[in-house]
């Protein structure tokens, strides 16, 4: 059984809102009212499959969003191999 140990801020993090959204990205800041996160993609179909995308296209690419609470679901650490292709996709890293 694995235990989930919460999130923490600096981990890439997977959101899901009451709107079916699914959000991957870096966590800032967790209030008792909000989340704060940096580049924010959403999960999308392609005709290659899944994708990532931004989360808001008319933002400044390197603004911090704040999420309310009242809006998510669930707040958990994002899998290993979904947050690899994160930072690759955000930072150009490719992790091995």
């Amino acid at each position: 059984m694995l235990i989930n140990k919460g999130v923490a801020s600096g981990e890439v993090v997977t959101i899901k809102t009451t709107a079916g959204e699914e959000i991957v990205a870096k966590l800032i800041e967790e209030t008792a009212t909000s989340i704060k996160v940096a580049k924010p993609l959403v999960l999308t179909a392609s005709q290659k499959g899944i994708a990532l995308v931004p989360f808001l296209f008319t933002t400044e690419p390197e603004a911090d969003i704040e999420i309310f609470k009242g809006t998510v679901m669930v707040l958990a650490p994002t899998g290993k191999d979904a947050a690899d292709t994160y930072i690759q996709n955000t930072t150009g890293i490719k992790l091995v």
